[in-house]
């Protein structure tokens, strides 16, 4: 008798075997957590720390449950289809094509050179004596696009597994370092909403680790080799470790906003200098070496985050280019028609690696380091500010209503399609997200 997944129903006999879930294949899980946490997600979660304290950790907790549940819905379509997750959108009908296409384009333009200056501001903290903001900032886009272009998934991962144990040894020693209220921090698994919290509260549950790159998990895991449902049992294990080293960064983070800063009322900068300022705090409290620990962290977060968007929005481009391609020569064909013949050859062509050789998959790759670097020289142009940040806070209630969508219908096997924990999960993602997206649309600078 074949085991319920937990997202359909048990098949009986004629069930496929799945593969025991193993810590050896864990991988693309590590990637996910080195890029999907960012400079500007941790000094979220510190400012909440410092204006909060320990109240809202159950929150950080919740929105690392809300991502499992994403990650796993989109991993699940890849293997449970053989399909990839543009292929399902394109399904959805031409639409999901025209908000892609805009959306790749003018987020990838505006994200390269915020992702550049991120990993450049610890290194001018470091090496106050070296090169400019601007020059650290470029050399930072060249390694990440020399990296990318020549190495493939399997080394890709390795490097990412370094990043993600810098950032977690450093930050969980500071977090230790700063002595935590154990008793409090316990407490903040209350549930609880202080007065003038909602906005953070729903912040940091949707905030963390809740970006582009939950859609290119499904990606990776195919580049690992995982291409069917055999490996289910395999991607929820490399899933929840995702998302539980996502919630320990998480939590110390707010450890170290709670203790550092929430008790001695230290306001931080906005935004990514806001580790900056952490780092000064940390040096007149603890020494230059801890600061200086710090600040590599805050390096290979940031970097980390680079290299993970370089590759995985990389490797969607290159399908999103490959399922137009096939279109346009199979014309006359039904969407569906053309969704359905190939399917199996587009997740085993990006499991085979020849994504990553694409001329599509390197054009993306330029389009993220070089036409960015210009904006490192002149303020954002405000049309772009609004679109990049309009098509920004709609891309994770797309993601988790199509999720929904795709799960929910015959596109997927009956057997693996969602059951009411997914199904509750999601929808409730997609109300959360379409809540913060409502705010970040209303704050942007009209």
């Amino acid at each position: 008798m074949a085991e319920t997944t937990g997202s359909g129903t048990a098949t009986g006999d004629a069930a496929p075997r799945l593969r025991k879930a193993s810590w050896k294949y864990v991988g693309p899980g590590i990637v996910v957590a080195a890029t999907g946490v960012g400079a500007g997600d941790l000094v979220a979660t510190l400012i909440a720390g410092s204006k909060f304290g320990y109240t809202l950790m159950w929150a950080a907790i919740i929105g690392c449950l809300v991502k499992i549940s994403l990650a796993e819905a989109t991993g699940r379509w890849h293997l449970a289809t053989g399909r990839t997750l543009f292929e399902g959108w394109r399904s959805l009908g031409q639409w999901t094509t025209w908000y892609f296409a805009i959306y790749v384009v003018i987020w990838g333009f505006v994200y390269g050179a915020t992702a550049m200056s991120s990993s450049a501001l610890p290194l001018v903290a470091l090496f106050p004596d070296g090169p400019s903001l601007k020059a650290w900032a470029i050399l930072c886009g060249l390694l990440g696009l020399a990296f990318v272009w020549f190495n493939r998934y399997a080394v890709f991962e390795k490097v990412m597994t370094v990043v993600i144990g810098m950032k977690f040894l450093i930050v969980v020693y500071v977090a230790i370092r700063v002595a935590p209220d154990l008793g409090n921090a316990f407490a903040g698994l209350a549930p609880v909403l202080p007065d003038g919290s909602l906005l953070y509260t729903l912040g940091l549950i949707g905030g963390v680790g809740g970006t582009i790159t939950m859609a290119a998990y499904g990606y990776w895991v195919n580049s690992k080799g995982w291409t069917d449902i055999s490996w289910l049992k395999v991607m929820r294990l490399d899933n929840r470790v995702a998302y539980i080293t996502t919630g320990i960064f998480v939590v110390a983070m707010m450890i170290i906003g709670a203790e550092l800063l929430h008790s001695t009322n230290i306001a931080l900068t906005s935004g990514d200098r806001g580790l900056i300022d952490l780092g000064n705090v940390l040096e007149d409290k603890f020494g230059a070496v801890t600061a200086n620990l710090f600040l590599i962290g805050f390096f290979a977060t940031s970097f980390g985050a680079l290299m993970g968007v370089w590759h995985g929005v990389s490797l969607m481009f290159a399908d999103f280019v490959e399922r137009l391609r096939r279109e346009r020569a199979g014309a006359g064909a039904s969407d569906a028609e053309v969704v359905a013949e190939g399917g199996d050859d587009m997740v085993k062509e990006v499991a085979a690696g020849h994504r990553e050789k694409s001329v599509p998959f390197r054009a993306y790759l330029l389009w993220l380091t070089f036409p960015p670097m210009g904006l490192l020289f002149l303020d954002q142009p405000f049309g772009l500010v609004v679109a990049y940040g309009v098509l920004g806070a709609f891309f994770m209630p797309f993601l988790a209503l199509t999720l929904l969508w795709l799960l929910n219908s015959s596109r997927t096997p009956k057997e693996w399609r969602n059951g009411m924990l997914s199904n509750g999960m999601l929808a409730a993602a997609g109300l959360l997200f379409l809540v913060l997206c409502v705010q970040q649309v209303r704050d942007l600078p009209w």
